[in-house]
């Protein structure tokens, strides 16, 4: 190897860029004080982009900062799955092996898809959680490493970026909370074209205000002359500079490369074309200086020096004499870690490359392919298979590139780099016809779809290699890797093959693309994907029993527990779990196992279901099943809390809480939060609940994710009296999970918020609206967790809106259709059972009955299932009916008080409020204390003159400013001043829900 070689080409002084350079170092403070940052610098080709990292470097390393960088590496569409991170992380490893160590302690098999030299990633079944896994351990890995010191890391090139390192990129920038890190990429705006994949990455940083945008102009005359300045040792002529500034443009490695040119006594280097300036030096080396150039130049960003010489054909003497004269001149630059070599500029290497000959190029790519295939030790070995595969693609040999690049494929599938891997196999569907039938026959379809009929699990047994295999696998990994437009047009053509196809029908290839097809229309929001399920359900039908059948009767299963939940669903779950047995599809089984668990649960036996579920669960751990644990520390603890276990729920959560942290699942770990949340809040520990749900809010990476999260918090805000934050979090759930896919769990629970809502602010039309619509077309048998709560909440609306102007019209209708509803309801569990008997006491107070029996059971039913919050309701209830029915007033003081502790305990505003005035117009004391009589009025509680009582009664009553002045003998004008202040008093907004407020809370007897 060589030592430093080189003429002066670059200015030892650092020119310009004050600014962009303060903006760098303040980040760097910013983050060595805890505060991650994360800055990008763009600019075009050769303005000086490096050279300010370079200073930017040399700052980091004075204030002890380590620094590490890796570059993105133009390999051509198939790409090397996160290169720039790999290099970084194998700089931390080297200046940290220790720390790093222990950052990655646990979690080494997973992180060695990116740093290989942590352990070994295992290969099995398809992965679909696997990417967000390995991009959350990797986040998690930076935090820890930059918890006790400042890391600087840049990622340099990111316009030839793979996508999976885009991906990766974009969830560090939005996921990193935490420690001393500094994230800085660097890009070529010039190579963005319209279409160019970076562009929709920098727009979603754009929005984003941890990231800060660095964009890089030219030099103005006065830096160029600063920089000649540097490059020649000596003030320059004004008669060069402004020579050089009108030709580089002021950029400043054209400025560099027209110095040196001329330095050299070149006139070539004032070529008009750019071309001609970048190729004038290289062209000036000796011959053997140059072939090994053009080697450089194919082989990739950076070429290993045994490569090198053994692709050269040269006496190494005679390689060492050629790249010291490269070094020498500039051109080439030793590789930082010190094996190989780089052209100092990428813009040189692409003149190189460029000028090759068609036919040189490709000779050239087989050289080097012929020379890896030797010798595969020549380089690192989780680059070897790519690269070879790219070299046989452009040497154009289709025999020996088919092979390679499904091989390689299946490398960027272990990886989880799908991205890749999609772009691997759509180069082998362009070389298929192309291939020899012979290659093509040795050739064995994939082994890691899960219930792909053509599956042969590597056995040279298997039939060979079909083209729909390969479009099997391009649809699984487009799908897995988020291209959701190009796996539907993947499956589309295929299924096009299939309907055409000479030799008879393959319906259980066809029921594998309707399955995948299903899933995709869900996920681009174009349908419930019902319909495709239908299809490929309707395809297996009297089939022999298969990994496909299994598969579509486990799907259909899993959608109809989700969307119509019902005997028939139950059944079909259990015919999902016996066919997955008798093929053996554990996996396929075990979610089965989950579904009819779940399903058995809400069918009223719980104790079987849940039993049966906390089996598959057991089972999944011994199998480490990561994506059927993360389902069941999700639906496990639903379930419970379904069946009134929320102790359990919230217990059996936190171990699902702690596992989906530990393996990387964030957006699972929301999921769970969310639930767990729910079960706290169903049992009064809102505090907690809060806290449950701003920690899942942290992690939550999906649409779906972050719209369970809002609907909780609505609930809690509602709960609390908030009805602006309330109608704000149910609006962001209606937006996260859109109108395309009516299921119950997430359409029911927004209506009933949004139906009380109305109520309070006194919109009793818009309640109805919202009712009406959830129920045009009934709910399903099994959704009673779901549409109880609010049928309760539609017959408390008509009781409270008894008396109310026009409230009358209507009500009689809403009514029947919540009786009719309610009978569909089974209550097959204490808490469902309680929830039956709320809903008939709310029908009786809507019809103007006390029913204080009723309000007994109901109470009684709610005090053995640990709701406090309905419980409480319930107790005020029972308090009021007491006292219309005539009872004396000290019986209905006990349930008020328990009432108002609990509502007071709580925080639910409104709930309280309510008590109070009650138990002051009944002239019952809260605090245990004998009664006292309170003001003979009770509105006075309220803070209302008696003038604004009276005003206030009108208003209930309906009237309009000028009905309430002739009634009160004051002018409009007084009575819109009453009326303003009334609304102040009681903090609502405008006369309807004055009117409603009173009315609630029978502020005046009929």
């Amino acid at each position: 190897m060589l030592g430093t070689v080189e003429t002066r080409s670059v200015s030892p002084v650092f020119v310009g860029r004050t600014d962009e350079l303060t903006v760098l170092t303040q980040a760097l403070a910013r983050a060595t004080a805890g505060e991650p940052q994360a800055l990008l610098i763009g600019g075009e080709a050769g303005v000086g982009k490096t050279r300010l990292v370079e200073e930017l470097h040399e700052v980091a390393c004075a204030r002890d900062a380590v620094v590490v960088t890796g570059g993105c590496l133009e390999i051509g569409a198939e790409g090397l799955p996160f290169a720039p991170f790999s290099t970084a992380l194998r700089s931390l490893r080297r200046q940290l092996p220790d720390e790093l160590a222990t950052a990655a302690e646990g979690q080494e098999d997973e992180l060695a898809r990116i740093l290989p030299e942590l352990g070994r990633s295992h290969r099995g079944a398809l992965d679909e959680d696997g990417t967000a896994r390995l991009f959350e351990l990797t986040a998690r890995l930076l935090e820890r490493l930059a918890a006790d010191r400042t890391i600087l890391l840049v990622l340099e090139d990111l316009h030839w970026a793979d996508a999976s390192t885009r991906h990766l990129l974009t969830y560090l920038v939005r996921a990193l909370r935490r420690g001393r890190l500094v994230v800085l990429g660097t890009y070529r705006a010039d190579d963005l074209h319209r279409r160019h994949p970076l562009r929709p990455l920098l727009a979603e940083l754009d929005r984003l205000r941890s990231v800060r945008r660095i964009e890089l102009s030219r030099f103005n005359r006065a830096e160029v002359r600063r920089q000649l300045t540097g490059i020649l040792a000596e003030e320059p002529d004004p008669a060069l500079v402004d020579q050089i500034f009108e030709r580089s443009d002021g950029n400043a490695f054209f400025v560099e490369e027209l110095a040196c040119s001329i330095g050299t006594g070149s006139r070539a280097g004032l070529s008009d074309s750019l071309r001609d300036l970048l190729l004038v030096r290289v062209e000036a080396l000796p011959e053997d200086a140059q072939r090994v150039a053009r080697i450089v130049a194919e082989g990739g960003t950076t070429v290993e020096y045994p490569l090198l010489l053994a692709v050269a054909r040269l006496a190494e003497d005679d390689l060492i004499e050629a790249l010291r004269a490269a070094v020498g001149a500039n051109i080439l630059l030793p590789s930082p870690d010190g094996d190989g070599y780089r052209f100092r500029h990428s813009l040189v290497r692409e003149a190189v490359s460029d000028d090759l000959l068609p036919g040189e190029r490709s000779r050239l790519n087989r050289r080097i392919a012929e020379v890896l295939e030797a010798d595969p030790g020549l380089v690192r070995a989780d680059e070897r298979t790519t690269r070879l595969a790219s070299h046989w693609y452009h040497a154009h040999d289709p025999a020996k590139a088919l092979p390679v690049v499904l091989r390689a494929s299946v490398e960027a599938r272990e990886r989880y780099a799908h991205a890749e891997q999609l772009r691997l196999l759509e180069r082998a569907m362009e070389l298929w016809d192309n291939a020899p039938a012979d290659v093509r026959g040795t050739l064995r379809p994939p082994d890691d779809l899960d219930a792909y009929p053509a599956c042969g699990g590597g056995s040279s047994h298997a039939s060979p290699l079909r083209f729909l295999d390969l479009m099997a696998e391009a649809t699984s990994a487009a799908r897995v890797g988020g291209d959701h437009e190009r796996a539907l047009a993947i499956s589309k053509k295929a299924l096009r093959i299939l309907d055409g196809q000479e030799e008879g029908k393959d319906p259980l290839r066809a029921a594998w693309f309707w399955i995948q097809r299903s899933l995709l229309v869900q996920s681009l929001t174009r349908g419930d994907g019902w319909r495709e399920l239908a299809t490929a359900q309707e395809l297996v039908r009297g089939l022999q029993p298969s990994a496909v059948h299994a598969e579509v009767l486990t799907m259909v299963a899993t959608w109809g527990a989700l969307h119509r939940p019902g005997p028939d669903v139950l059944a079909g779950a259990e015919r999902a779990v016996e066919y997955a047995r008798l093929v053996g599809a554990e996996h396929t089984e075990l979610n089965a196992r989950l579904t009819h668990g779940w399903l058995t649960a809400d069918a009223g036996d719980a104790e079987a279901g849940i039993a049966e579920m906390y089996a598959a669960r057991a089972r999944a751990v011994e199998l480490d099943a990561v994506g059927i644990l993360g389902r069941a520390s999700v639906n496990l603890p639903s379930t419970l809390e379904s069946s009134g276990r929320s102790e359990e729920s919230v217990k059996v959560a936190e171990e699902g809480i702690a596992f989906t942290h530990q393996r990387g699942l964030a957006d699972s770990e929301a999921w769970v939060r969310s639930n767990q949340a729910q079960s706290l809040f169903s049992l009064g520990r809102w505090s907690e609940a809060d806290r449950v749900l701003a920690a899942a809010a942290d992690v939550a990476q999906s649409q779906k994710a972050r719209g369970l999260i809002a609907i909780h918090r609505a609930e809690i805000s509602l709960a609390r009296g908030d009805l602006d934050e309330t109608r704000r979090q149910v609006e962001l759930n209606r937006g996260f999970f859109g109108t395309h896919d009516f299921q119950p769990q997430h359409v029911i629970p927004p209506a009933r918020l949004m139906m009380t809502l109305a109520s309070r602010q006194g919109q009793l039309a818009a309640a109805r609206a919202e009712f009406e619509q959830i129920t045009t077309n009934g709910f399903p048998l099994g959704t009673h967790r779901y549409a109880l709560p609010l049928l309760c909440t539609a017959a408390a609306i008509e009781a409270d809106a008894r008396g109310l102007p026009d409230a009358d019209a209507g009500r009689a209708e809403v009514l029947a259709t919540v009786r009719a509803l309610g009978k569909r309801q089974p209550a097959l569990v204490p808490v469902w059972q309680a929830y039956a008997l709320l809903l008939e006491a709310e029908l009786a107070r809507a019809e103007g009955l006390p029913a204080p029996e009723r309000w007994t059971r109901t109470v009684t039913a709610f005090e053995g299932v640990s709701r406090p919050y309905e419980l409480a309701h319930a107790r005020l209830r029972l308090a009021a009916a007491l006292l219309d029915s005539g009872t004396d007033r000290t019986e209905a003081a006990e349930p008020l008080r328990a009432a108002h502790l609990t509502a007071t305990a709580l925080g639910a505003r409104p709930l309280a409020d309510e008590i109070e005035l009650l138990a002051g117009r009944a002239r019952i004391g809260l605090t245990g204390e004998p009664d006292t009589a309170p003001p003979a009025d009770p509105v006075r509680a309220l803070g209302l003159t008696p003038r604004e009582r009276d005003v206030l009664r009108l208003v209930a009553a309906g009237h309009s400013n000028r009905g309430i002045a002739e009634e009160l003998y004051i002018s409009p004008k007084t009575a819109s001043v009453h009326v303003s202040n009334i609304l102040a008093k009681l903090s609502v907004s405008g006369r309807t829900e004055a009117a409603a407020f009173a009315h609630r809370l029978r502020l005046f007897q009929p």
